[in-house]
């Protein structure tokens, strides 16, 4: 791998220069900040009985609404919505109160497809967004799937290239704790109502968002020397509504301070592009640590198995 400091290839310009050094001697009150996007509108995982997306939709908005959270981002696959009325609604639910941004239409692997093959996913979405989205909305931003943004530089360059030609910023993500592992969990503990098995998802849950909005704070430190404006990657599904308020307490706990995608972004970190291709993908931190070979400090391992068994 390339070994280079995390630095943009063009020179940055004297106002990035300004905002980079009022984060580094005046971090305290930036590492405060992050902005909450969703991924995977309509809808991720599976739904409990008798349950539909547009309810799931509605509720979480109302949980948005009621705290006080800044215009929230959710990405969207618009092939979801194919014969689908009930996830058209939840879909014009959520565009109604929130912004939207390019997922591809059907959350394509950019590792595993040629760069051309990706762009046309891009434009199959758009017309999805141009019809739900609010007058004069920005829905010019892409979030890559699986958070992979090629396997080789050639396909990552090429897909950058497209996107600052047809005026789109890249949704970059710092902190992710795999939120959509609970999501399906969760709808078949509810089908069930099980109510042990869905207290131990709530605390298994914050436990693990907890230890890694540590991580993500930690690993910022290493790669920048100093913390940044962060992004905090969620899956709008079964368990959104009913976890978000305890995990928006979390937050609030750690001192965050929650902010649009917009304003997260002015940070001089999101001008830096790792520059190389990645067999996994990840967050912009982890790209970052990949790329300067910086050892990963120990984090809790998440209950796949668990999850992945729990109300069977």
């Amino acid at each position: 791998m390339r070994s280079e400091s995390p630095e943009s290839k063009s020179p940055p310009s004297r106002v990035s220069l300004l905002l980079f050094f009022l984060v580094l001697f005046c971090g305290v009150g930036a590492a405060q900040k992050v902005a909450i996007t969703f991924d995977d509108l309509p809808l991720n995982g599976d739904l409990p009985v008798g349950v539909t997306r547009a309810e799931i939709a509605r509720d979480t908005l109302a949980v948005l609404k009621k705290r006080h959270v800044p215009a929230a981002y959710g990405f969207v696959n618009a092939r979801k919505l194919e014969g689908n009325p009930d996830a058209a609604e939840a879909l014009k639910l959520w565009a109604a109160a929130e912004s939207v941004g390019n997922h591809t239409y059907a959350h394509m692997d950019l590792n595993e497809n040629p760069a051309e093959a990706f762009e046309r996913e891009i434009e199959q979405n758009e017309p999805a967004l141009e019809l739900v989205a609010a007058k004069d909305a920005n829905w010019h931003w892409l979030r890559y799937p699986y958070l992979r943004e090629g396997d080789t530089v050639e396909k990552r360059r090429a897909v950058r290239a497209y996107l600052q030609a047809h005026q789109y910023r890249v949704a970059q993500v710092t902190l992710d704790w795999e939120d959509y592992l609970w999501n399906s969990a969760y709808a078949r503990c509810e089908e069930k109502k099980d109510a042990a098995s869905i207290a131990w998802l709530r605390s298994s849950y914050l436990d693990i968002a907890s230890r890694y909005l540590d991580l993500g704070r930690e690993m910022a430190k290493l790669v920048y020397g100093h913390d940044i404006n962060h992004v905090l990657l969620l899956h709008l599904g079964a368990f959104s509504s009913t976890i978000l308020p305890d995990a928006l307490d979390l937050l609030q706990k750690k001192g965050f301070t929650l902010v649009t995608l917009e304003e997260a972004e002015i940070d001089p970190a999101y001008e830096t592009d790792p520059d190389a291709g990645s067999k996994y993908g990840g967050t912009l931190l982890e790209e970052w640590m990949d790329v300067r070979k910086i050892p990963y400090p120990p984090v809790a391992k998440k209950p796949y198995k668990e999850l992945a068994e729990i109300c069977k």
